[in-house]
């Protein structure tokens, strides 16, 4: 699977692990991945990233959106350089927490 999730902090926060290719092949199952986590801590790992396309980018800004989360409040970590390369260069250091 490319997408995994794993619970924190008593049920707390989410961190969900993006694997292989973050693209539109795994849209449905990144969604179902943050679908039941309103009021959570929300971060995303991308240590097992190798790719991310403007499908990925759309996937990260819709899951903010559905999870009614604030300019900052979702952390994206574990970013290889070529995956932050595109990140900061769509300006998601505005939106999210890069680390």
């Amino acid at each position: 699977m490319a997408i995994s999730r794993e619970e924190k902090n008593d049920g707390k926060s989410v961190v969900i692990h993006v694997n292989g290719q973050f693209d539109f092949s795994v849209v449905q199952e990144f969604r179902d991945a943050y679908t039941d986590c309103q009021g959570k801590e929300i971060v995303v790992d991308f240590r097992g990233t190798e790719y991310i396309d403007s499908a990925g980018l759309g996937m990260l800004l819709n899951m903010q959106s559905f999870l009614n989360k604030k300019e900052g409040d979702i952390r994206l970590i574990n970013t290889m350089p070529q995956i932050k390369r595109v990140l900061v260069i769509a300006r998601f250091e505005k939106k999210f927490i890069i680390e």
